[in-house]
C-alpha cells in the first residue's frame, strides 16, 4: 500500500509540474501547415514530407545536394518561454565533412531561431541548432558565411545515428553568451536540411518543436 502511494504521489507531482510549465507550439507538421511555410532556397530545393508515427505528425527531409529551409514568422516571448524543445532523428549523416568550413557547411538537421535587429533580413541574427554529423554537443561556432550566424550543436550522430533524441536549449541565454544580445522576444523559426557545399545526402526527421517556461 505505502509503495502504491508513493506512485500516485509522484505521478501527481509529474503531472502538476508539467501542467504548470507554461508552452507555445511552434510547428503542426500538417499537410496545410506544410503549404503554407515559407519557402528559403538556396540551391535546390530540399524535400519535405509530413508522416505520422505512434506520436502523431512529423516532417521527413532529404536533401541531396540541395539546400532550402521551412520558415515560420512567430512571436516567442523568451521572457515566458525560454526554452527551445526539439525531438529530432537522422537516419542519413554526413560523416568526414568540415561543418566550420564553407566547403562543409551542410547538416542534415538544423533549426534556426531568429531575431529581427534591423530593417533587412541580412541584420538578422540568429541561433542554428544543428544535429551535427562529426563535431561534439554543446560546441558552437560563427558561421563561415555570416558572423550573424552561431552554429551550435544540440545533438550528434555520433552519439545517435537512426535514433529519435529530445533536446533542450535556453535560448535567451544563448542569445547573451553568443551574440552579447538581451533578447526578449524571437521573431521566427525556421527547419532546414542542407548538402549544397558536401553535394552528399542526409535523410531526417524533426518532431514536436516547442518553447517551454522550462
Amino acid at each position: 500500500m505505502q509503495f502504491l502511494l508513493l506512485k500516485l504521489f509522484l505521478f501527481f507531482f509529474i503531472f502538476l509540474s508539467y501542467s504548470n510549465a507554461e508552452i507555445q507550439k511552434v510547428f503542426e507538421f500538417s499537410g496545410d501547415e506544410l503549404k503554407n511555410l515559407k519557402v528559403r532556397k538556396i540551391k535546390n530545393e530540399t524535400k519535405y514530407s509530413v508522416e505520422t508515427n505512434e506520436n502523431g505528425n512529423l516532417l521527413k527531409a532529404v536533401s541531396n545536394g540541395t539546400a532550402s529551409g521551412l520558415g515560420k514568422e512567430i512571436i516567442i516571448n523568451l521572457n515566458k518561454t525560454p526554452y527551445i524543445n526539439i525531438t529530432w532523428k537522422v537516419e542519413k549523416d554526413l560523416k568526414g565533412i568540415d561543418e566550420k568550413s564553407k566547403k562543409g557547411h551542410d547538416y542534415a538537421a538544423r533549426v534556426f531561431v531568429v531575431k529581427k535587429t534591423g530593417a533587412t533580413a541580412l541584420s538578422n541574427r540568429a541561433i542554428n541548432y544543428v544535429f551535427s554529423s562529426n563535431n561534439l554537443i554543446n560546441e558552437s561556432w560563427r558561421s563561415p558565411f555570416t558572423k550573424k550566424s552561431i552554429d551550435y550543436v544540440l545533438a550528434t550522430t555520433k552519439n545517435n545515428l537512426n535514433e529519435w533524441v529530445t533536446v533542450k536549449a535556453n535560448v535567451k541565454e544563448h542569445f547573451k553568451k553568443l551574440h552579447d544580445l538581451d533578447v526578449n522576444e524571437l521573431n521566427g523559426v525556421a527547419i532546414m536540411s542542407d548538402t549544397d557545399n558536401s553535394k552528399m545526402k542526409a535523410i531526417s526527421y524533426f518532431q514536436n518543436i516547442y518553447f517551454s517556461s522550462e
